[in-house]
């Protein structure tokens, strides 16, 4: 505590399984964290092992469904959590984005404003206290979320909002649309701080990275470009792909990205160059996702012919591929879960299925949508997953 304000600090234990050595980890933490003791050493211990307890309580046991959300009157366009998972979002042509409480599943706010689709939604992250709109009416609003106040409408695109997201600090909000550009805005005072200008087509994906100093944008001019956030300024245009961009991401040191496009390719880049590492092939159609695991050690690619592909990031190397999606069930989103032990894909056979990564096996079908599942995600404990389908429902899914 500093002036009796009480500081906090996230440690990402990003390589911690269930075998780990506890006594290393906690000898490890203590001497790099300057404000842990060697009086909190009983505590740490009793921490961890709480964390792996946790870890193999959701590696083994399967997922049920827990609760189906007839969450809107028009098609759901994403569903997002906040990171703790008691809340989630949900976006849809009806115009509105709901929030509601994952554990009961009633539906807490109704933020209403926009004149046309809300599409691309999301929560501030780690904080979970904001909330952002991107809307094909070209606006994006920032709301309150606890009380679904307004607080600014961004306004300045031509076209749809198609992308958005806060940076790690949420202080900076980015916007992607379809007029070409992408924007940074200050969430304090609703500026536009840099319009970021260069692409010649629609822009579809971005994503900041773990820092917030850059950003990375995948566009349909077959190019995804790394931005300096401070000053909008272009970094590389990484260039290379045949075809549509449809996903992007940076890993979680910031030295790698990834880009998925419908060149049926997925491209490792070096940030810090511009040069591309690996260019990763198998699929014989579209790829539509492209995700890191959370230590950056593996990537997984989705696309239209039913599979996804686990890589090795170093190597290039595709260590599994996931088969088991109907045929034509094209996969639009996969995602692993935070312990680094399942991939989740969504797909329009209207299923969802959880993958055991070293050999690709099929662990779980989740089954009941009605329509194809284009949305998913896992809450940061791994021990919840959303899924969206055009159906209108959304499903909450546990671990039993």
């Amino acid at each position: 505590t500093r002036d009796k304000v009480r500081q906090q600090k996230d440690i990402d234990l990003l390589n911690l399984t269930p075998d780990a050595d506890v006594e290393v980890l906690v000898n490890s933490i203590v001497s790099t964290e300057s404000l842990i003791s060697e009086s909190r050493k009983p505590q740490l211990r009793r921490l961890l092992y709480k964390l792996i307890e946790k870890l193999e309580t959701n590696e083994n046991n399967d997922f049920y469904l827990f609760k189906i959300l007839r969450a809107h009157i028009l098609p759901l366009t994403n569903c997002a959590f906040n990171k703790s998972g008691d809340k989630f979002i949900t976006g849809s042509y009806d115009r509105t984005c709901k929030v509601w409480n994952t554990e009961s599943g009633e539906e807490l706010l109704t933020l209403e404003g926009h004149r046309n689709v809300v599409y691309a939604i999301a929560f501030n992250n780690p904080f979970g206290d904001k909330i952002i709109t991107g809307s094909f009416d070209k606006t994006c609003k920032l709301w309150n979320a606890e009380n679904g106040d307004l607080y600014h409408t961004y306004r300045g695109h031509a076209t749809e909002i198609v992308c958005l997201s806060f940076n790690p600090q949420g202080t900076v909000v980015a916007t992607g649309s379809m007029d070409n550009t992408a924007r940074l805005w200050d969430v304090e005072t609703g500026e536009c701080l840099h319009t970021l200008l260069g692409h010649t087509a629609e822009i579809v994906s971005l994503n900041f990275d773990t820092q917030g100093g850059k950003i990375i944008t995948g566009s349909f001019d077959h190019t995804v470009k790394i931005w300096d956030v401070r000053n909008g300024r272009c970094i590389h245009t990484l260039a290379g792909h045949h075809g549509e961009i449809s996903s992007t991401q940076f890993n979680y040191a910031g030295d790698l990205c990834i880009s998925g496009s419908i060149d049926r390719t997925c491209k490792v880049w070096d940030v810090a160059s511009g040069q591309c590492i690996h260019t990763l092939r198998g699929h014989n159609d579209e790829i539509l996702d492209v995700c890191f695991d959370f230590t950056g050690s593996k990537l997984v690619s989705a696309s239209a012919d039913a599979t996804s592909r686990v890589f090795n990031t170093m190597t290039g190397a595709c260590q599994a591929i996931l088969v088991g999606h109907e045929p034509g069930g094209e996969i639009s989103k996969v995602c692993f879960n935070p312990q680094g032990s399942r991939i989740l894909t969504a797909s329009s056979d209207k299923t969802a299925r959880l993958w055991e990564i070293e050999t690709g096996g099929c662990m779980q079908i989740l089954e009941g949508h009605t329509d194809e599942i284009f949305s998913c995600a896992f809450n940061y404990e791994g021990d919840t997953v959303i899924t969206g389908s055009k159906d209108n429902t959304c499903r909450i899914w546990r671990c039993s």
